[in-house]
């Protein structure tokens, strides 16, 4: 007969998400200062874009597979999903100490030092990928489902703790001394040791939760599911499974894939292309000027910015549970994507350099809907058996609107906006807007009172 999981205190939640600060961490590096890591080595703003590919093509590959492997996975020892949180982390530390070092590393490898540049920010990005889906999946395996919205509103405000301190990392070492500028062809000091220190908190991290969390076994499975089988089947699993399994994806994943491709498009658009749009509209340089002091003043106040959304996101996941108690999940996340339209389209309105922390307010509450309630709708639609290899499917509407804003994004700032990309963040606000309207046509979604949730906290 089946059974229901157990309600689980809000620590043991906590330690089971802390190393999504770390990868977290990792990952606002990489988003506060790729642009800036390629400008910096000789990435003309029409290719920028490109460069950035490598990022969701390899989530594209990496998480099914991830997925499907893990849900396929069990080690009395290890349990299912950590040695993939270990074997990422360690990957990713690696990756994050050579990529801003590309340029020293030609002196040892003959090369260019923009392919070693993409060659790294490909593994960082594996590897993240190889770490961040098994976290997910890990939401759906040990939680209750009253308790969807609460695991994932836990991890989006460990993921704003994490982005608060990687954003604003380079900022606070140049506050400290640190040298913010670098001889031409390389990247400055600041974003080096950043990245260091990146490496070192995804590591702790990671290992905290991994010491700290008690994974299910197959017997508990069994106990959860009624299927007969235990999840962790003894059955030989093939990766060509992974095509049936996309083709027998829930309908409501296919209708909250198109929310997911129109944010998720805006949302590449504003890691891409913020600094040059700062850089230019805000501080005046011309599009050409990515190594002098202004340039780099400007970039360090990017990440400041992109600290400020992550902030905002945290105090924002609080108010996710009751406000989807109250309106429901569909109607909470439309709210909250409406919020960050509204607030990338302000940054061309707002000239003032310090208000544009006004803009991040609403793309902070936006992040904080986008890293939670799509997961939190989608959960009771997943058979357990599969939660893994779904949750990397599911990740295909994040990556494929990345990998055509990829490939357009450069082409589209210089043929329409003489390669001035402030218009082109203008556009990623309209298109999330479009993402919120379809979210409020969901079916099939809030049909069950959300009053669980209270009584799940």
């Amino acid at each position: 007969m089946k059974q229901e999981k157990p309600l689980l205190p809000l620590s043991t939640i906590i330690n089971m998400s802390m190393g999504f600060l770390g990868i977290q961490m990792a990952f606002a590096l990489q988003n506060a200062n790729a642009s800036r890591i390629f400008q910096n080595f000789g990435a003309e703003i029409e290719s920028l874009s490109w460069f950035w590919l490598v990022a969701p093509i390899t989530g594209l590959i990496v998480q099914p597979i991830i997925g499907h492997m893990g849900d396929h996975t069990w080690s009395e020892k290890w349990g299912r999903r950590k040695p993939y949180f270990l074997i990422g982390a360690v990957l990713t530390a690696i990756a994050l100490v050579f990529l801003p070092n590309s340029a020293s590393v030609t002196h040892v490898m003959a090369g260019s030092v923009l392919l070693f540049a993409v060659i790294f920010l490909a593994m960082m990005d594996a590897s993240i990928n190889i770490s961040m889906e098994p976290f997910r999946a890990l939401v759906g395996d040990m939680l209750n489902k009253k308790q969807g919205t609460l695991g994932f509103s836990v991890q989006t405000i460990l993921i704003g703790i994490g982005a608060v301190i990687g954003s604003n990392m380079p900022h606070w070492l140049t506050y400290l001394g640190v040298a913010n500028t670098a001889p031409e062809g390389y990247v400055s000091d600041t974003v080096i040791y950043s990245f260091y220190i990146g490496a070192i908190v995804l590591l702790l991290t990671i290992v905290y939760t991994v010491l700290t969390t008690k994974e299910y076994g197959p017997k508990d499975f069994e106990r959860f599911t009624q299927d007969s089988e235990s999840v962790a089947s003894k059955e030989k699993a093939k990766l060509s499974d992974i095509f049936r399994d996309f083709g027998q994806m829930p309908a409501l994943m296919r209708s909250l894939g198109a929310v997911q491709f129109f944010s998720w498009f805006a949302l590449f658009t504003m890691w891409v292309f913020t600094t040059p749009a700062i850089a230019t509209h805000h501080y005046g340089l011309p599009y050409t000027d990515v190594q002098s002091e202004t340039y780099n003043i400007a970039a360090n106040q990017v990440g400041v910015l992109f600290g400020y959304y992550n902030l905002f996101a945290v105090g924002f996941a609080f108010a996710l549970i009751p406000l989807a108690r109250i309106m429901g999940k569909k109607y909470t996340h439309a709210l909250a994507l409406l919020c960050g339209g509204v607030g990338l389209i302000s940054l061309y309105f707002i000239q003032d350099t310090n208000w544009l922390w006004v803009s991040m307010l609403g793309i902070g509450f936006a992040w904080a809907s986008i890293l939670a309630m799509p997961y939190a709708m989608l959960i009771d639609a997943l058979p357990l058996k599969k939660m893994g290899v779904f949750m990397g499917i599911f990740n295909f509407f994040i990556v494929l609107p990345q990998i055509v804003n990829g490939i357009i994004g450069g082409p589209v700032v210089k043929a329409f906006f003489g390669n001035y990309a402030i218009g082109y963040l203008v556009l990623g606000g309209v298109l999330m807007i479009i993402a919120a309207i379809i979210s409020m046509m969901l079916k099939g979604v809030d049909s069950d009172t959300d009053t669980s949730e209270q009584s799940a906290i």
